[in-house]
């Protein structure tokens, strides 16, 4: 769900401006899931961008403060949130960590890196949404630890049907500062995208597994 629709509009702008949102229908982008993409969003390109970096972590900030007053811990996905993580943990003043996919197979075999939580009120920062796997395996860890997993906070979700499915089945609050109908209402109303293009990303969007280039 997204927090605030003007501040969703202002992020879809940004992430179009800074070509952090790439579209090549004609030669897709191929996930690591196998899935094939007309579209590729890599938020990392925000910490490059100072004011849209503040922007970010702003927001993340104000969803935690409203949302979430009691929190104690912020917690990053690893690789992309690390840094939102850490921004947003610096300006609540809050400790934060960070959470790989699976424990290191060396050192101390650490998952949850930084001082673990235990029974510590934590929201969980994302940069991209996804199928929410990714995302919710974090949480599992957390939880595993003895964590209190409040809620999570992403900058931009795809919005599929699978990833509500998951969130709904973990009953995990999901809260993004923007997300893909907003995105393509933004990019068809500026004229980043023409109507067919448009068609076509929101064909992609309802069954992205089964997409190809000529299913639109």
């Amino acid at each position: 769900m997204i927090f605030d629709k003007k501040t969703a509009e202002q992020i879809a702008q940004e992430l179009l401006a800074i070509k952090a949102i790439q579209l090549n229908a004609e030669k897709p982008f191929q996930w690591a899931s196998g899935w094939k993409s007309p579209i590729y969003c890599d938020n990392r390109l925000i910490l490059s961008f100072p004011s849209m970096r503040q922007l970010v972590c702003q927001a993340m900030a104000d969803v935690i403060k409203i949302k979430y007053p009691k929190t104690e811990y912020v917690a990053g996905v690893a690789t992309g949130a690390i840094g939102f993580a850490t921004m947003v943990a610096e300006s609540l003043g809050l400790p934060m960590v960070y959470v790989r996919p699976e424990p290191k197979k060396h050192g101390r075999q650490n998952q949850i890196e930084g001082v673990t939580p235990v029974h510590k009120n934590v929201i969980v920062v994302e940069d991209l949404i996804s199928s929410g796997s990714s995302s919710l395996n974090a949480v599992k860890a957390l939880k595993e630890a003895e964590a209190n997993v409040l809620g999570m906070v992403a900058v931009f979700t795809y919005n599929f049907p699978i990833a509500r499915a998951n969130f709904e089945k973990h009953q995990l609050d999901l809260w993004t500062l923007s997300d893909y109908p907003t995105l393509i209402a933004f990019a068809k109303k500026s004229n980043y995208i023409t109507s067919q293009q448009e068609e076509m990303l929101l064909t992609w969007n309802n069954a992205p597994n089964t997409w190809t280039p000529h299913s639109n």
